[in-house]
C-alpha cells in the first residue's frame, strides 16, 4: 500500500483573498502540491465563481484542497484579525483592482510591517502601473489585447475565444510559479525580506507568443488567424473522416511526412519540390491539404486510425470529455481523480500535475464552504464560540 506524501510546497501556508478564478487557480495549484491554503471571502459568499454556470460545482473543483475563512477585511475588527493572522502566513494572493486594498488599509507597508517576509501576489488584467493599471479585466480582455485571441479564427473571419477562460488559467499558472519562485527565494536565505509580486495576466498571456515580435521586427510579418492550419509548419491541421469525425494531425519533421506520403499511396510526395521541406510544404499548403483531405474524407474513421497509428504518425481525434472519460491512457493514469465533497460524497476533477514518481500526493477534497472552517481558524487567535457568533452578528465573519 503506497502512502501518501508530503509535496514540494509542504509548510507553506497561502491566504487567498482573490475571487473567481485566475489567481485562485494558482493558489490552488499550490494546494495540489502541498500548500496549507486558507479561502478568505467575504461572510455574504459573493464571490462570482459561485454563481457561474454549473452554479456552484465549478468553485467546488476549482478550489480544492483549501479551508474556508469569511472575514470583511473592509471592517476595522476584520482587518485587525487580518493582520493578527499575517505572521503565520507565507504568501498572501489578491486580484483587486489597483489600489482597492490600500483604499482598505491594507497597503503593502502595512501588510510588510506585520510580516516582513510576506509574498504579496497582486494578479491583475494588467498590472500595478501604466495607463490601464485600474481598468478592470476578464479573460477575454486579457486574450484579445494579448494577441492570443488574435491567432484564433478562419482565415480572413472573425477571430475566435474558445468557449473556456483559457487566459484565467494561464495567470494562475504564472501565479503558481511565481509563489513557488518566491518561496525558493526564501527558503534559501533567512534574513530574505517578502516582496510583492506584480502579475499581470495580459503579460502571462503574451509569454506565451514568444515569435510574435521577433517575426514582425525582422521579417514584417503580422501573424493572423489561419484556421486550423499552422502558418509555420506543415502538414498540420484539422481534418475530416467519412462520418464525420474530426482529427488532428500533425506530420512536419521530414521523417514523419516520408511515413505520412507512404500511409496515404502517394510516396512521390517526398520528392516533389512543393512538398520536400518543411518551408516548401507552408508555401505550398493549399495544394498539400487538399489532397490529403480528400484522402481522409473517403475513408471511415477506423481505417484512418489504424493506418496512421501503425506508421507512427502524430494525431488525434478531437475529444469531447466523454471520450476523455473512456480512453485508456487517462484511464491508466487515472487522470480523471474523485475529490471528497460532504454535499455530493465526491466530485471528478482532473489529477495532479506534474507527477512525481515515489511521491503519491493525496486526493484533495473540494473547495470549502463560505466560512467553513472559521471556528478552526480563528479559534487560533483567541476567537471563541461566543466572539465568533459576535463576529457574525456584526457581519464581520
Amino acid at each position: 500500500m503506497t502512502t501518501p506524501s508530503k509535496g514540494a510546497l509542504s509548510g507553506v501556508r497561502i491566504l487567498d483573498m482573490a475571487t473567481v478564478l485566475a489567481a485562485p487557480f494558482g493558489a490552488t495549484l499550490c494546494a495540489d502540491h502541498g500548500a496549507d491554503v486558507v479561502k478568505l471571502e467575504l461572510p455574504d459568499g459573493s464571490d462570482p465563481l459561485r454563481g457561474l454556470q454549473p452554479a456552484g460545482l465549478w468553485f467546488k473543483v476549482a478550489n480544492r484542497g483549501k479551508r474556508g475563512l469569511s472575514l470583511d477585511v473592509r471592517k476595522p475588527r476584520g482587518r485587525e484579525l487580518l493582520l493578527k493572522m499575517l505572521p503565520d502566513f507565507d504568501v498572501l494572493v489578491e486580484n483587486f483592482r489597483t489600489g482597492t486594498m490600500d483604499r482598505w488599509g491594507l497597503d503593502k507597508d502595512t501588510l510588510l510591517a506585520a510580516n516582513p517576509r510576506l509574498v504579496i501576489l497582486r494578479l491583475t488584467g494588467f498590472g500595478q502601473t501604466g495607463p490601464y493599471a485600474a481598468r478592470p479585466g476578464f479573460a477575454r480582455i486579457f486574450e484579445a489585447m494579448s494577441g492570443f485571441t488574435n491567432l484564433a479564427g478562419e482565415e480572413g473571419g472573425a477571430p475566435l475565444h474558445m468557449n473556456f477562460p483559457v487566459g484565467d488559467a494561464v495567470a494562475g499558472v504564472f501565479a503558481a510559479f511565481s509563489i513557488a519562485s518566491e518561496i525558493a527565494r526564501l527558503r534559501g536565505d533567512p534574513q530574505a525580506r517578502g516582496c510583492e509580486v506584480d502579475l499581470a495576466a495580459t503579460e502571462a498571456l503574451f509569454r506565451l507568443l514568444d515569435p510574435l515580435a521577433v517575426e514582425h521586427e525582422k521579417l514584417g510579418l503580422v501573424r493572423r488567424p489561419a484556421g486550423n492550419c499552422a502558418s509555420y509548419t506543415a502538414p498540420s491541421n484539422m481534418y475530416m473522416s467519412s462520418e464525420r469525425v474530426f482529427f488532428s494531425l500533425v506530420a512536419s519533421s521530414n521523417p514523419i511526412f516520408v511515413r505520412l506520403a507512404s500511409a496515404v499511396g502517394r510516396p512521390e510526395w517526398t520528392t516533389d519540390p512543393r512538398f520536400a521541406t518543411n518551408p516548401a510544404r507552408v508555401a505550398n499548403l493549399r495544394a498539400l491539404d487538399e489532397m490529403l483531405a480528400a484522402w481522409f474524407i473517403a475513408r471511415p474513421w477506423s481505417e484512418i486510425e489504424s493506418t496512421l497509428e501503425a506508421e507512427g504518425i502524430p494525431f488525434s481525434k478531437v475529444y469531447s470529455i466523454e471520450d476523455i472519460e473512456r480512453d485508456p491512457q487517462f484511464i491508466a493514469r487515472e487522470a480523471i481523480v474523485r475529490l471528497p465533497d460532504a454535499e455530493h460524497g465526491s466530485l471528478p476533477a482532473p489529477c495532479i500535475v506534474p507527477r512525481v514518481p515515489g511521491r503519491e500526493m493525496p486526493v484533495p477534497r473540494t473547495g470549502p464552504a463560505t466560512g467553513e472552517h472559521n471556528a478552526e481558524l480563528l479559534g487560533a487567535y483567541g476567537v471563541d464560540a461566543v466572539s465568533l457568533e459576535a463576529l457574525r452578528a456584526q457581519g464581520v465573519v
